[in-house]
C-alpha cells in the first residue's frame, strides 16, 4: 500500500448527495415496508444508486419494470423519476395499494407539459433517450412531443414554423448542457415558449456548483455515483470540462491507490441520489491510501423538504441521509 509523505487533504463539496426528491422517495419504501410489510413492489428502480436498491431489496422492495409483474393486492410504488399516466391507471385499475414517489419538480414538469399540450403547443423535451424521467414525462401526451439529446436533434425537427412550440427540460440535466440545445431551439424556432421556472432542479444546480467551486482547488475529484445516475454523470463530466482528473465511484472497492499517489489534494462530491453513509465509507478508503485530513468547503445549505403522501406513518426520514 502506497504510504503519502507530505501532508493531503480530502476536500467535500457542499452540497452533495441526497435532494429533498430521493430523500423523500427512498423514505416512502422505507415507511411502506414497516407499515404493510414486505414484499413492496416499486417500478423502475427507486433512485438511480446501486447501494440504495440493495439496501432496499435486501429489506424486501422488488424493484419490476412491467405491473404484469405485481401481484393482485399488492402494494406498489412509482419511483422518483415518475411514470405516464397510462401506467397510474393500470394500476389504479388493478386495484393496488399506490404510492407515487414522483419528485414533485418532476411533477411540476409533467403539469406544465399538460398544459402546453391542452394550449395547442407543440413540445420539445430536452433530455436523454430511455432515462425514465423523459419516458414518464414524453408519456404525459399522446402527440405533438418530440425529444432532443444535442444540437443536430434541433436541426433535424420537422414542425411546421406556425405550429406554436414550447420546451421542457428533463431536470437532472445542467444549464450548462442545455445552454448550446436551447439556443439552437430560439435560433430555429425565434417564437418558441420556454417553460415559466427553470426545469432543471435546485438541487442538479447546487451540486453542480459546489463542482465549479471545488475543481480549481484540487487535482482530482471523486464522484459518487452510480453509473445509471444522471447527475451523477452530470458531475463527472462537468469536472472532467473543469481541467480535473475525476472518476466516478459507487463501492470503495473501485478505487485505486495509482489515483491517488502524488496527489496532495483531492475532492470529492456525490450525486443526488448517493447516500452520504456510502460517500464516508469512501472517504475512509481513501484514507487509508495516505494519511489525508477532511475539508469540508462552503456551500449551499439546502432546507427543502417534500411531504410524504397520504397513507404512511410519518415517523422517519430515510435511513442512509
Amino acid at each position: 500500500m502506497t504510504q503519502m509523505t507530505e501532508p493531503a487533504e480530502i476536500l467535500l463539496a457542499q452540497p452533495r448527495g441526497f435532494c429533498a426528491g430521493v430523500d423523500r422517495a427512498i423514505t416512502i419504501v422505507n415507511q411502506a415496508l414497516e407499515q404493510f410489510g414486505a414484499p413492496i413492489y416499486v417500478r423502475h428502480e427507486i433512485v438511480h444508486n446501486q447501494y440504495v436498491v440493495t439496501d432496499l431489496r435486501n429489506r424486501g422492495a422488488i424493484f419490476i419494470d412491467d405491473l404484469s409483474e405485481v401481484p393482485e393486492g399488492a402494494t406498489l410504488i412509482f419511483s422518483a423519476h415518475g411514470v405516464p399516466p397510462s401506467i397510474k391507471a393500470e394500476a389504479t385499475q388493478r386495484g393496488f395499494r399506490i404510492f407515487d414517489a414522483t419528485c414533485p419538480l418532476v411533477t411540476k414538469v409533467h403539469v406544465e407539459v399538460s398544459k402546453m399540450y391542452q394550449q395547442g403547443y407543440y413540445i420539445v423535451m430536452i433530455g436523454h433517450k430511455g432515462h425514465p424521467e423523459v419516458e414518464g414525462t414524453m408519456g404525459q401526451v399522446k402527440d405533438r412531443i418530440s425529444l432532443v439529446e444535442k444540437v443536430e436533434d434541433v436541426l433535424n425537427l420537422q414542425i411546421p414554423l406556425d405550429q406554436p412550440i414550447a420546451y421542457v427540460t428533463q431536470t437532472t440535466l445542467s444549464i450548462d448542457e442545455t445552454a448550446d440545445i436551447v439556443t439552437a431551439l430560439k435560433n430555429k424556432f425565434p417564437q418558441i415558449a420556454q417553460p415559466k421556472k427553470q426545469d432543471i432542479c435546485y438541487a442538479t444546480q447546487n451540486r453542480q456548483d459546489a463542482v465549479k467551486f471545488m475543481a480549481p482547488q484540487v487535482q482530482l475529484v471523486i464522484v459518487v455515483g452510480s453509473p445509471n445516475s444522471s447527475n451523477s454523470n452530470r458531475l463527472w463530466e462537468l469536472s472532467e470540462k473543469l481541467g480535473v482528473k475525476t472518476f466516478m465511484v459507487d463501492h470503495p472497492d473501485q478505487l485505486k491507490a495509482e489515483w491517488f499517489q502524488g496527489i496532495k489534494r483531492v475532492g470529492l462530491t456525490a450525486g443526488a441520489s448517493a447516500p452520504e453513509v456510502l460517500a464516508q465509507s469512501i472517504i475512509e478508503k481513501i484514507k487509508e491510501f495516505g494519511p489525508r485530513t477532511v475539508k469540508p468547503l462552503d456551500g449551499v445549505t439546502e432546507k427543502t423538504i417534500f411531504q410524504l403522501p397520504k397513507g404512511l406513518n410519518v415517523t422517519a426520514m430515510s435511513k442512509m441521509s
